[in-house]
């Protein structure tokens, strides 16, 4: 099993690998021993993450939208060998009253949120084919696709289209050895999750005693089920959505 788990000699691309749950798969994957590159808008927060994760890692100023940079960027990237697992993370989110949104707010978070995860796996993924190498592709999903939640609907549609596509991958990938899979977080105390779902103290207790578990959870908690699912030790799994969430969407809410 420990050679299994182990992501030595891989390559992981993380978008949005610098701060929150996209720092937290980088250092877990990284511990793992895989070769980090962290993508972001941020140069200054990527160099900062680098240095804290150490010499495998990598970065790259990188705004996810730019689709057309695509191929530069991973042309890049693989000067020093393929991009083995990807981590479509890179995200942004807007909560306002269902009747207030505007075409540009949807378009905006479309842009980053789904169509972004689909051309950019689809350009790693051609790669990977062409290699004939196998690879991961890992979506991050949430706990919108699965329950209803409260002046965020923009974000709900790419979330649960995100999940539907690595379904729909699983199917037309496998063949060639790409897995795809997307990794549901719970409730994870975020600076996205503090400016959209958690306004006051009560809020914050609320949550944390609705989850079975309690608490929230962690963004190692995160990190450790992509690395699991990038790693050979789940290579007989794809087309899954992994909730980590301490129960939370298996019993009422919110």
């Amino acid at each position: 099993m420990l050679k299994e788990i182990s992501l030595e000699g891989k390559t992981a691309l993380i978008t949005g690998g610098a701060t929150g749950i996209g720092y937290a798969i980088a250092e877990q994957m990284y511990d793992a021993g895989a070769d980090v590159v962290i993508a972001g808008r941020r140069a200054e927060v990527l160099k900062e993450a680098a240095d804290r994760l150490g010499e495998r890692c990598r970065w790259y100023p990188f705004d996810v939208t730019r689709t057309e940079e695509y191929d530069r960027l991973l042309d890049a990237i693989e000067e020093k060998g393929p991009v083995d697992i990807l981590v479509n993370n890179a995200g942004i989110n807007i909560k306002k009253d269902y009747f207030d949104f505007t075409p540009e707010e949807f378009d905006r978070i479309v842009a980053t949120q789904a169509k972004a995860p689909f051309l950019l796996s689809q350009a790693v993924a051609a790669r990977m084919k062409e290699r004939k190498s196998g690879g991961s592709i890992l979506f991050i999903s949430s706990l919108a696709s699965i329950l209803g939640m409260h002046e965020i609907q923009a974000y709900t549609v790419c979330k649960s289209g995100v999940k539907g596509l690595a379904r729909s991958l699983a199917r037309d990938l496998g063949p060639y050895g790409i897995r795809v899979n997307s990794l549901n977080p719970g409730f994870v105390y975020t600076d996205m999750l503090a400016k959209t779902n958690v306004k006051t103290p009560e809020r914050l207790k609320e949550i944390e005693e609705r989850t079975p578990m309690r608490g929230f959870t962690q963004t190692k908690d995160l990190g450790m089920a992509a690395a699991f699912l990038a790693s050979d030790a789940a290579r007989f799994i794809t087309g899954i959505d992994l909730v980590v969430d301490g129960g939370i969407s298996s019993s009422f809410l919110i």
